[in-house]
C-alpha cells in the first residue's frame, strides 16, 4: 500500500483494489454514490467527515492500523487542500476541473446526475468541540455485511477512555485522543465555514443511535450443537426433461425449466400429460434422489385474459380466474406421485411479475389450498411455501414481507428463498446479505421457517460465463454460503442448474462429462460425508485476515473423530500459520499434503480442506 507519502486517495484506492469490490457496491455500503466514491479515491475531493473515510474504509476491509493512518491522513488533507473537501454523501462539490471523472477513469459508467455547483455542506448533527472517530462496527449477526469483517476496537490503554460518551473526562493523550483533538480543531474550521447555512436552515436535532457504536465480539459469526450437513443439502435443479441424472454426486433435484409447468401438464381443462414428469420421477428414484417439484405456469385456458408468462406454450403468469381449477391440478399431481416426490414448491417465483402476477392474497389463498391437497394426499410431503427472488430490490422485499404478514408461511414447511449475486462475478459470499435480509424480514412478521434456496435471478442467462477456475470455486463457495446461513436456518440449497449450459457456472451438459465445478462440487461432499458441523465465521474475529473465511467440522478418520476446518478468501489471497495440530491440506482436484505446525499457508479463493491429528 501507498502509505509512506501519507497520500488519503492512494490509501483508498489501494484498499479498493484488495476488496475486490466496485466503485458502486462500495457507494451502496455506505450510502453515497459510486462517483463520490471514485472522487474520493481519486484525489478530487476529501469528505468534510472522517466518518465517510472511515465507512469505505470498513466495506473494504481496513485493519485498525489502517483506520489510524487514514485518519491521520485525512487530517493532512482537510488542512491543506480545503478546496477539495466536498459537502457529504450526496452533496460534492465540484472537482477541480468543474466535471465528474468519465468511464475512462473509474472502469465504469458512473450514473448521470444534475449539476451540483455552489452546493455547501450541510450542517452536521455533533457539535465541533465533541468530533471523534466512531469505533468501528462489525457486522450484527442478524444483517450480516459479508465482505466487511470489522477489526475490533482495542483502546490505546486501559486508562485512556474511547467512548463519546465521556468526551470531557481528563485522560492522558494517546494516539487516538490527539487525532479526535485534531479532528476538533479541524471541524471547528469547518463550522465557520457552514455557520451561515446553519443559520439560515437550522438541522433539526437528530437522536442518538444507540446502534453507532456495536460492540467488538471476537469468535465465530456463529456457533451451534454439531449438526450432520445431510446429503440432501446439495441440491441442484434440473434443466432437462430427458430423466437423465448428474454424473457427479449430488443430493436431491428440483425440477423446473424440464417441461414440467402447470401449462404442459395439463394443456386443456380435464387434460393431463404425465409422461414427461413420469420419466423425471423414474430417473431420479434410479439415482436414490428425493424431488422438490415446483409449480408454475398457469394454463391459458385458465385465465385467458390473464398476462402472458415467458414461456412459449399458453400458459400465463397470472393466477386462474377459477382457483378450483388450481385445486384439480394439485390434487391429480400429488395422488399420482404420492410417496415418490419429496416436496413440492407452490409455485416458481412469486415476486416476479414475469412469472406471477397476482396479489399477494392470491398467492397466499392458492398456498393454503395446496397445503391442505397436499397434506391429504402424501401426509410425509414438504410444502415449500412460493419462491422469493429478486431480493436486491425494494418491490420484491416488500412482497416477501407482505406474504409473510399475510400468514402465507404458516401453510409450509420451508420457505423457498432464491439466492444469487447482483452479478455471476460478485464473490458468492455477497448472498449472506440477503439471508440477513430475509432473516430480518421473518423476525418482523414472527415467522422462522427453514429457508430452502431454490434458485437464482430469472436474468442469468444473460450474464456471461465465468472462467474454468472461477466457475469451480463459486460453485464450492455457492454451498459453503449455505453453511455459513445455517444460524438463520437455511436447510437446503439448489444450484441453477444442472443440464444447461447458458448459464455463468456450467456443473455438466445433458449427455456431457462434469466440468471441473461439477466435479469440485462432488469432491466437497466427499469431504464432508459423515461430517458434523460446528461453526462458521471469517475475518479476525476468528483470528483470519479480513478476506479469509472458515467452517468448522468434525469428521471420521481412522484415528477416530477429528476436527476439520475449510477456509478460503473471498479476493486476493491471505498468508496464514497453521494452527497447531494441523495435519493435512486436502485440495478440491483431489491431492494433498503433509502440514507443519507454524509453517506458512497461503489461503486462495479455491476452498481447502485442513484436517487435523487432535
Amino acid at each position: 500500500m501507498h502509505q509512506d507519502h501519507g497520500d488519503l486517495a492512494a490509501l483508498l484506492t489501494d484498499l479498493k483494489e484488495r476488496s475486490g469490490l466496485s466503485y458502486a457496491w462500495i457507494g451502496r455500503k455506505v450510502n453515497a454514490s459510486k462517483s463520490a466514491v471514485h472522487r474520493y479515491c481519486a484525489g478530487q475531493a476529501v469528505p468534510h467527515e472522517f466518518g465517510t473515510v472511515e465507512r469505505i474504509a470498513r466495506a473494504c476491509g481496513a485493519s485498525p492500523a489502517e483506520l489510524d493512518r487514514l485518519y491521520a491522513v485525512w487530517t493532512v488533507a482537510v488542512r491543506e487542500t480545503p478546496a477539495l473537501v466536498s459537502g457529504g454523501e450526496g452533496t460534492e462539490r465540484p472537482t477541480a476541473t468543474g466535471t465528474d471523472a468519465g468511464p475512462g477513469a473509474t472502469g465504469e459508467d458512473p450514473a448521470p446526475g444534475p449539476a451540483r455547483e455552489n452546493t455547501v455542506p450541510p450542517a452536521t448533527d455533533v457539535p465541533a468541540t465533541s468530533a471523534r472517530r466512531s469505533p468501528p462496527a462489525p457486522p450484527s449477526p442478524s444483517s450480516p455485511s459479508p465482505l466487511l469483517p470489522s477489526p475490533p476496537n482495542v483502546p490505546d490503554s486501559p486508562n485512556v477512555p474511547d467512548s463519546p460518551d465521556s468526551p470531557d473526562l481528563p485522560v492522558k493523550a494517546g494516539p487516538r485522543r490527539r487525532y479526535a483533538l485534531a479532528a476538533a480543531a479541524v471541524a471547528a474550521l469547518v463550522a465557520v465555514v457552514v455557520t451561515t447555512v446553519v443559520i439560515r436552515s437550522p438541522a433539526a436535532p437528530s437522536r442518538p443511535d444507540p446502534s453507532a457504536n456495536p460492540q467488538w465480539i471476537s469468535g465465530p459469526t456463529w456457533t451451534l450443537p454439531p449438526a450432520p450437513v445431510p446429503p440432501s443439502f446439495f441440491g441442484v435443479t434440473v434443466n432437462s426433461s430427458t430423466g437423465n441424472t448428474p454424473g457427479f454426486t449430488v443430493g436431491a433435484l428440483r425440477l423446473w425449466d424440464s417441461e414440467t409447468r402447470w401449462a404442459q401438464i395439463q394443456p386443456a381443462k380435464g387434460v393431463f400429460d404425465w409422461s414427461v414428469l413420469d420419466r423425471l420421477v423414474a430417473g431420479a428414484e434410479h439415482a436414490g434422489l428425493p424431488v422438490l417439484y415446483v409449480a408454475g405456469g398457469t394454463p391459458g385456458w385458465a385465465a385467458p385474459g390473464g398476462r402472458r408468462s415467458v414461456y412459449p406454450e399458453d400458459a400465463r403468469s397470472a393466477p386462474p380466474d377459477d382457483l378450483a381449477d388450481w385445486d384439480t391440478y394439485m390434487r391429480a399431481l400429488t395422488q399420482r406421485y404420492r410417496g415418490r416426490i419429496e416436496a413440492y414448491e407452490v409455485w416458481v417465483f412469486a415476486n416476479d411479475a414475469r412469472l406471477y402476477s397476482g396479489s399477494v392474497e392470491t398467492l397466499v389463498e392458492m398456498t393454503r389450498r395446496a397445503s391442505v391437497i397436499i397434506r391429504a394426499a402424501d401426509p410425509l410431503a414438504r410444502v415449500v411455501c412460493p419462491g422469493m427472488g429478486n431480493l436486491w430490490t425494494a418491490e420484491a422485499q416488500r412482497v416477501l414481507r407482505r406474504f409473510a404478514e399475510l400468514g402465507g408461511y404458516d401453510h409450509c414447511d420451508g420457505a423457498g428463498i432464491k439466492l444469487h449475486q447482483r452479478t455471476a462475478e460478485d464473490p458468492p459470499e455477497t448472498m449472506l446479505e440477503l439471508t440477513g435480509l430475509v432473516d430480518r424480514t421473518f423476525h418482523e412478521a414472527g415467522v422462522h421457517p427453514p429457508l430452502w434456496n431454490t434458485g437464482t435471478t430469472y436474468a442469468i442467462p444473460l450474464q456471461g460465463s465465468l472462467d474454468e477456475a472461477k466457475a469451480r470455486d463459486y460453485a464450492v463457495r455457492f454451498f459453503l454460503v449455505g453453511l455459513l446461513a445455517r444460524n438463520v436456518n437455511l436447510e437446503r440449497m439448489y444450484f441453477y442448474n444442472w443440464g444447461g449450459t447458458k448459464i455463468p457456472i456450467v456443473l455438466q451438459a445433458d449427455g456431457g462429462q462434469p466440468t471441473a465445478a461439477g466435479l469440485a462440487v462432488a469432491q466437497l461432499q466427499r469431504w464432508l460425508t459423515g461430517a458434523e458441523i460446528r461453526s462458521c465465521g471469517h475475518g479476525p474475529a476468528v483470528n483470519l485476515p479480513v478476506n479469509a473465511w472458515q467452517c468448522e467440522f468434525t469428521v471420521d478418520t481412522p484415528l477416530g473423530r477429528r476436527r476439520a476446518v475449510i477456509r478460503w478468501v473471498h479476493t486476493a489471497t491471505a498468508t496464514i500459520r497453521t494452527d497447531p495440530g494441523a495435519a493435512e491440506l486436502s485440495r478440491l482436484d483431489g491431492t494433498s499434503r503433509r502440514l507443519t505446525a507454524g509453517g506458512e499457508l497461503v489461503l486462495t479463493e479455491e476452498p481447502v480442506l485442513i484436517s487435523f491429528d487432535a
